[in-house]
């Protein structure tokens, strides 16, 4: 176990230093080249689960420690601990007993004392920390103030549901290949290999347990594709026909260009502003056997030769939500961070509004629940163009049944998470 605390502590470290979970996590791993798959599996856990609770575990420490500590390695292994502590299975010997073997590694002579009697500590004065932290609401539900009294204002009645949801693990949700496959079928493959799975509507599956990829029935085949249920409803609400020319901006990583071409033959060009992000459009699209125009390009300037009949704009945002997945964008992000996407994406939309034929039809997509970077950026846009219209977003009966969708914005639940959406088509 002491293995997989000290590189939970070396991801954790370098998050709480500003770096992306996806990119500290790997990172930290290259240093303990000799880790067993399920020490490398523990501490992935441990790594996402001490940052999506780090409000609660960092209140516990901070009223531990008389001072913070200089070493950033020994708080973060603290941090992962006191996570433990609260939320793990491993009893509460073992865990104090790891821990302290981890921090004879450190380069500290300090440190092994110090974690043992931090952690002693707290098992000895649970409960008056407790008490001492309970009006404490970032510690209450791991958030950023900020962040929590945004969502009481835009979402009154319902704030604290939002937050816990977010605080739970993601459902895995696969898309079935309709040209290969159904739900249904799909699920009657996955009995016979006694994998436990629910079919949401005629092409979206739900596993009851996550599971590596490549054990899939199909998957390298195109038979099927991870995609979260909320974000399959972005090729439903294009409104497509065959033939169309589409343009899906801001690809990357592909799920949603997959997912356009799987429904409809139509002409479709792939535009991000990444060349590697790109690659794995190229990537999945090679798995699932189809093809799409690759474009390197910034959709703010990017400019094309015909105009487009519809338009995918899965534009940047906070991606507030979908924070159960990404557990460090809640201590990475600042609520100033609104400002700067909200002024990229209206830059991304005016462009991409330039290249939309007469009649044609451009989904706005975010992957955040706050206003600002949703229905009211899309009121402003529709303020400064006179040819938008804003249509209402059609759902069909076994896809209404399992989404709760207001005004555009899918909130986050335990079937899938926060999407916005609005239709908009030129006069």
């Amino acid at each position: 176990m002491y293995i997989s605390q000290q590189i939970a502590a070396n991801a954790v470290a370098d998050v709480l230093a500003g770096s992306n979970l996806t990119l500290a996590l790997p990172d930290a791993l290259k240093s303990f080249s000799t880790a067993t798959s399920q020490q490398r599996g523990a501490a992935a856990d441990l790594g996402y689960g001490t940052l999506r609770f780090y409000g609660e575990v960092n209140a516990y420490l901070t009223q531990l420690l008389e001072k913070p500590l200089s070493n950033d390695h020994i708080t973060a292994l603290l941090l992962v601990a006191i996570y433990q502590l609260l939320h793990d299975k491993a009893d509460d010997f073992t865990v104090v007993n790891q821990a302290v073997k981890a921090a004879s590694y450190a380069k500290a002579r300090w440190a092994k004392g110090l974690v043992n009697g931090v952690l002693r500590n707290f098992l000895r004065q649970k409960n008056q920390l407790v008490e001492a932290v309970k009006n404490d609401e970032v510690a209450l539900y791991s958030y950023p103030l900020w962040w929590i009294n945004k969502l009481k204002s835009q979402y009154p009645s319902t704030w604290q549901g939002l937050l816990e949801i977010g605080n739970q693990h993601p459902p895995m949700t696969l898309r079935v290949n309709i040209k290969k496959s159904s739900a249904q079928e799909y699920c009657q493959l996955l009995a016979r290999q006694d994998i436990e799975a629910t079919p949401l509507g005629a092409q979206t599956v739900m596993l009851a347990k996550p599971m590596p990829v490549e054990q899939l029935p199909g998957f390298l085949d195109g038979v099927v594709s991870v995609q979260d249920y909320g974000a399959q409803l972005a090729a439903h609400f294009l409104d497509l026909q065959p033939d169309m020319r589409v343009l899906d901006a801001c690809s990357a990583p592909g799920g949603k260009t997959g997912h356009i071409l799987e429904l409809v033959d139509v002409d479709l060009t792939a535009l991000d502003n990444d060349a590697n992000r790109l690659s794995r459009v190229e990537s999945n699209l090679k798995r699932l056997n189809l093809n799409a125009n690759l474009q390197l390009g910034d959709a703010s300037t990017w400019r094309a030769d015909k105009p487009f009949d519809r338009i995918l704009a899965d534009v940047p945002c906070t991606a507030s939500g979908i924070v159960r997945r990404h557990v460090d964008i809640k201590w990475l992000r600042r609520e100033t961070d609104i400002v700067t996407f909200s002024q990229q994406q209206l830059l991304i939309l005016q462009q991409l509004w330039q290249l939309l034929a007469k009649g044609g039809k451009l989904l706005y997509v975010t992957c955040s629940i706050f206003n600002e970077e949703n229905q009211q950026q899309i009121d402003s846009f529709l303020q400064k163009n006179g040819d938008a219209t804003q249509l209402p977003l059609l759902l069909t009966k076994d896809i209404d049944k399992n989404v709760q969708i207001v005004n555009g914005q899918l909130i986050p639940t335990s079937l899938h998470d926060g999407f916005f959406y609005a239709l908009l088509q030129k006069n």
